[in-house]
């Protein structure tokens, strides 16, 4: 590639730039292959003879990258799949770095790499070429997460509001794949606003949408609701940890906004939460005071030890927090 040619890095993994070599590098699977499908069907629109290649890098044999990117009979574009690179062997090292000095016309070679630093000569030199990288990073905040779920559905042309894009978070949202799935199936499914009344028609029944439920209605100070629904969750054999885990992080989310100042936005920022997470933080810091909230952070410590093998009965332990909670939050 010459200077003038180079694509730049850093490329959208939902819209990544058709380039003669394209890097896929990080650990999550799911954003590499839907990089990758995207990728395919702008290659098939241009042309749909597009001839697909995969190579292994762990098990190459030096000179097949070559061979497969050679002209075929009939000069269809080619698109060459190579994947584990985090385990490439020294003969795919050594053809790839001679492949990228001089790329073979009419094909696309993709680059599969899962994080780290094997073939660190290779990343160096891909990224001083200019080539595309697309980082297929594991997205672990719910604020990330949140943001994935409302891109999918602007994607559809959907709408999905802040309350039902947290309860699918909180249902399905330790699973990108999972997660992508269930958003695929509210679009299918539903018409019109989707709301957190149809997330929880489709995925109510979840663990984690349980503990969803039980944490909201805690914070808020309605007491029966809160216990009715943990008491529900128990007697269906939910375990209490990630119940605790639920409250906790509301509890922290409230203590976080109780006495900050500022916009949604900037708030969310240097808080590390999503805009509507600080604006349903701040309706739920409403019923609570500093002492209040001081006493609920200490009762979650004890809770979850409790629940985490200090106590006989760990079941109690989740009652009497839930009741402590629910009863000192103001109504």
């Amino acid at each position: 590639m010459t200077p003038a040619a180079r694509p730049s890095a850093g490329a959208d993994w939902r819209d990544v730039p058709l380039a003669p070599v394209v890097l896929l590098f990080g650990p999550e699977e799911f954003i590499a292959s839907r990089a990758l499908d995207g990728l395919r069907r702008k290659l098939r629109d241009q042309n749909q003879e597009l001839e697909i290649t995969t190579l292994d890098a762990a098990t190459y044999s030096a000179g097949t990258l070559g061979m497969v990117a050679s002209p075929s009979l009939f000069s269809e574009p080619k698109l060459i799949e190579a994947s584990n690179l985090s385990s490439m062997s020294d003969d795919f090292l050594a053809d790839a770095l001679a492949y990228l000095s001089d790329p073979a016309p009419d094909v696309t070679l993709t680059l599969m790499h899962g994080g780290g630093t094997r073939g660190k000569r290779l990343l160096d030199a891909l990224k001083a070429a200019g080539v595309p990288r697309v980082d297929c990073l594991a997205l672990k905040k719910d604020q990330e997460k949140s943001a994935f779920v409302t891109a999918e559905f602007q994607l559809a042309r959907r709408r999905i509001d802040g309350q039902a894009v947290r309860a699918l978070v909180a249902a399905v949202g330790a699973n990108l794949s999972e997660l992508a799935a269930a958003c695929q199936q509210l679009i299918a499914d539903t018409t019109g606003m989707v709301d957190s009344d149809a997330v929880d028609k489709y995925y109510g029944g979840r663990v984690e949408a349980t503990a969803f439920r039980v944490a909201d209605a805690a914070l808020a100070g309605n007491a029966p609701v809160a216990l009715s629904s943990l008491r529900h969750a128990l007697a269906t054999g939910v375990d209490p940890v990630p119940l605790v885990a639920a409250l906790a992080m509301k509890v922290r989310q409230v203590a976080k906004v109780h006495s900050a100042r500022g916009s949604s936005a900037q708030l969310g920022r240097d808080l590390g939460m999503a805009p509507w997470q600080v604006d349903a933080a701040r309706r739920d810091a409403g019923h609570w005071t500093a002492e209040g909230l001081a006493a609920a952070i200490q009762a979650l410590a004890e809770a979850d030890a409790q629940v985490k093998g200090a106590a006989r009965d760990p079941l109690y332990a989740v009652e009497r927090a839930v009741t402590l909670i629910a009863t000192s939050a103001r109504r």
